[in-house]
């Protein structure tokens, strides 16, 4: 049995445990793992607090007394801190609490401390000069992934078998497959958070969370999925699992924009194919389906155009203009290119999603699903550098640069981390779900990479089937403390 947050759930329901008892014995851990640097704010106070207001109520809910770690970044509860890992907010106390938290709590869940992330999510390593490096608890020398590293961190290292996270280009995901964990990005439109973020990067980006089975990540679909709340996407239709039939598999293991891939990465997902085979499915090599580097520069180019939003927004907060010395360099950087940009600019990424959205939705009428490595390695150490000396100096004096000088220096400023990690953001653009499961270890560093499996919109149940018969045949390599 896996000792998941159904499982806890279960002890807490039949008297074995007090919700009380949960939360001390999370914190407890939480505490033995400071080194982990994976908490922004870790107060069990405020915890007990919340569970108190929720009193008996919530008492017949699936997860009633379940501690519940919330993310430093869109994940609002009132009363606790929201940094983005921004200087410029390092205070900040939120006033209110958006549906995505309303939601956890109406589960029965109890919000319990707020887990790092990058300055506003921008990076697939957890390192904001505010918070400090969170670091992986398989290896303390490497990054547990981000933007939702924290979250990783603690669900991988034992404190909590489940925790917010959110994904708008691999940030689920990608520290799933550096930590061991299952990781999902739902359905764009299958999770709603609102009330200040209908529209997070334009659809891109999903609230959801990192986990350790199957059964809670279904659980967790089910609870958030939008009830009568606003949303500005339609909600996608549910398609009901393929399990009365073969299914057909397109696999590729190339990177979308060309860089090597590592032998452990191909071996991963040769291995799962050859699992997915061995139960009377159908596995095909295809090229890459879309064009890679197209792509991810109208990625950047969106990422650009929200940025510019967000800081005008944030000068008008502090009714003053934004310097260098608010942010971080990447941020600047990243800011002074959305400056840059027309509207053209901003509008034509999108077309390029939508592009690529029917590409993908072709290939699905061919392909049940689409089988690719999560990331093209196992974790960057902290030590590793992902910039060059020459790529810091140009950020250092982007406000200078031509909007062409900058759209060339955004690409090579993410370019060493994109090589590690260029399969996720697909998922994010064309708005279909996608799952990272944990099914390789490598045999040099004995660490996680996980494979991702993409489907057709709306068919996120069949991602999770998928999984099942991962989980079910003891394929999935989750950590030791749960099993």
């Amino acid at each position: 049995m896996i000792k998941d947050a159904t499982y806890l759930a279960g002890l807490i329901r039949n008297n074995e445990m007090s919700p009380i008892e949960a939360l001390d014995e999370m914190y407890k851990k939480a505490k033995k793992h400071e080194k982990l640097n994976a908490f922004v704010e870790l107060d069990i106070n405020k915890a007990k607090k919340s569970l108190e207001s929720s009193g008996q109520l919530l008492k017949n809910n699936p997860f009633y007394g379940v501690p519940f770690p919330l993310k430093d970044l869109g994940q609002n509860k009132q009363g606790f801190h929201q940094t983005m890992g921004s200087k410029l907010f390092k205070k900040n106390i939120t006033n209110q609490t958006n549906h995505y938290v309303s939601r956890i709590e109406q589960a029965g869940f109890i919000p319990f401390g707020v887990t790092t992330a990058p300055e506003y999510g921008f990076k697939n390593v957890t390192d904001s000069e505010l918070h400090g490096d969170t670091l992986n608890p398989l290896d303390l020398e490497r990054y547990s992934g981000g933007s939702s590293g924290g979250a990783a961190s603690v669900v991988a290292s034992g404190i909590s078998p489940i925790a917010g996270a959110s994904d708008g280009g691999g940030s689920i995901r990608i520290p799933a497959s550096f930590t061991g964990l299952i990781g999902m990005k739902p359905s764009r439109g299958k999770i709603v958070t609102g009330p200040d973020g209908y529209r997070d990067w334009q659809g891109a980006s999903v609230n959801f969370i990192l986990g350790v089975s199957i059964r809670d990540t279904k659980k967790m679909l089910r609870i958030l999925k939008p009830n009568k709340q606003f949303s500005p996407f339609n909600q996608p239709k549910a398609s009901l699992p393929v399990v009365n039939r073969p299914l057909r598999i397109a696999v590729c293991t190339t990177s979308p924009v060309g860089n090597q891939v590592s032998e452990e990465a191909i071996l991963a997902v040769h291995n799962a194919a050859t699992f997915l085979e061995s139960l009377g499915h159908t596995v095909e090599v295809i090229d890459y389906p879309v064009d890679g580097l197209g792509l991810i520069n109208s990625y950047y180019q969106m990422n650009g155009g929200e940025t510019a939003n967000m800081m005008n927004h944030i000068s008008k907060k502090f009714d003053r203009e934004l310097v260098k010395e608010d942010m971080e360099l990447m941020t600047w950087t990243i800011y002074q290119y959305g400056k840059k940009l027309s509207a053209a600019d901003y509008a034509d990424s999108f077309n390029i999603w939508d592009q690529s959205a029917v590409i993908m939705e072709e290939l699905f009428e061919t392909y049940d699903l689409f089988l690719s490595p999560t990331a093209t390695t196992i974790a960057p150490k902290v030590i590793d550098d992902l910039q060059s000396a020459d790529i810091r100096n140009r950020m250092n004096h982007a406000e200078f640069q031509t909007k062409t000088e900058l759209d060339r220096l955004i690409y090579e400023m993410f370019e060493k981390s994109l090589w590690i990690t260029p399969y996720t953001q697909l998922a994010n653009l064309t708005g279909q779900p996608a799952i990272s499961l944990p099914t390789h270890m490598t045999e040099k560093e004995n660490l996680p990479i996980g494979v991702q499996l993409m489907a057709s919109k709306g068919n996120d149940s069949l991602l999770l089937e998928v999984g099942k018969w991962f989980e079910e045949l003891h394929k999935l390599f989750i950590p030791d403390v749960y099993k």
